[in-house]
């Protein structure tokens, strides 16, 4: 037996015959009528339009979310009036653990709060008081510097 004498088992397969000619039949896998049957046909993407109508946030640079102005941490007048020292400013303040750093830096304080204190407390430039708790520090006999 040679190979010319081997038959086959399966017979091929014979292809779709199609009315318009081709390999892939009627529309030959470009749809239906009109625009989208035409070459050149690319519908354009919908989130490039969303985007386009966005407008461009400019100038701001790559931190554009963080907030310019510095985070201010409220301390209660209760907290304050509980140290051992008279005189209150940012440094005391963080060593006896009532703030925090902010990123590495002291940050802005403000005293609140309205419970009466009989503590004479002298308050340093460069914190603030809510209007409640500068009255009762006042009338406590306690200083603004």
């Amino acid at each position: 037996m040679q190979i010319h004498n081997v038959k086959k088992e399966n017979p091929n397969k014979k292809a779709r015959q199609v009315g318009r000619g081709g390999h892939r039949g009627k529309t030959s896998g470009r749809g239906g009528k009109g625009q989208t049957a035409r070459a050149g046909n690319k519908p354009r993407p919908q989130m490039r339009d969303i985007i386009k109508k966005l407008p461009k946030l400019r100038g701001r640079g790559k931190n554009s979310l963080k907030t310019v102005e510095a985070n201010v941490q409220s301390v209660s007048l209760l907290a304050i009036a509980s140290l051992n020292t008279e005189i209150i400013n940012r440094d005391i303040l963080l060593k006896s653990s009532i703030i925090k750093r902010d990123a590495g830096k002291l940050p802005q304080v403000k005293i609140v709060g309205n419970t009466p204190i009989s503590k004479k407390l002298i308050i340093a430039k460069g914190i603030r008081v809510s209007k409640g708790a500068k009255e009762i520090i006042e009338k406590a006999g306690g200083q603004f510097k």
